[in-house]
């Protein structure tokens, strides 16, 4: 979508760590932690490349990517991260989100997640 309309879309994206996965929560901190440094996309597409997410894989990203491991550390358990996802998951129950991922398109949920029905709402939205 980004290269369709590169110069009209902006993704925004709020974490909303699932209860019942244990490593939700961790990394959705860990990624938090790596924007601290200027990696949160970077960190994040390695997440979403796991077989299989856990602690160790966790922390073998943040040496992958070259974080610095003292700052990432207390990065990631600091109040400010715990604050703004605790505040990105009031906002998904504001806006009705039950699970993920949940996609906004101008505040409008996307219901046909095919390539056309993405970019047909984009050009709704567009036209306003």
């Amino acid at each position: 979508m980004l290269e369709n309309n590169p110069d009209t879309v902006k993704i925004v994206l709020k974490n909303m760590p699932l209860r019942f996965h244990p490593f939700a929560d961790p990394a959705a901190r860990a990624a938090l932690a790596a924007g601290e440094q200027g990696k949160f996309w970077e960190f994040h597409d390695e997440l979403f490349s796991l077989e299989e997410l856990n602690q160790q894989a966790i922390d073998q990203i943040a040496v992958n990517l070259g974080l610095n491991i003292q700052k990432f550390n207390g990065d990631r358990n600091s109040p400010a991260i715990r604050q703004k996802i605790n505040k990105d998951i009031r906002d998904a129950a504001a806006a009705g989100v039950t699970g993920t991922p949940t996609i906004f398109v101008n505040g409008r949920k996307l219901k046909n997640r095919s390539f056309q029905g993405f970019q047909a709402l984009i050009n709704e939205e567009l036209k306003k």
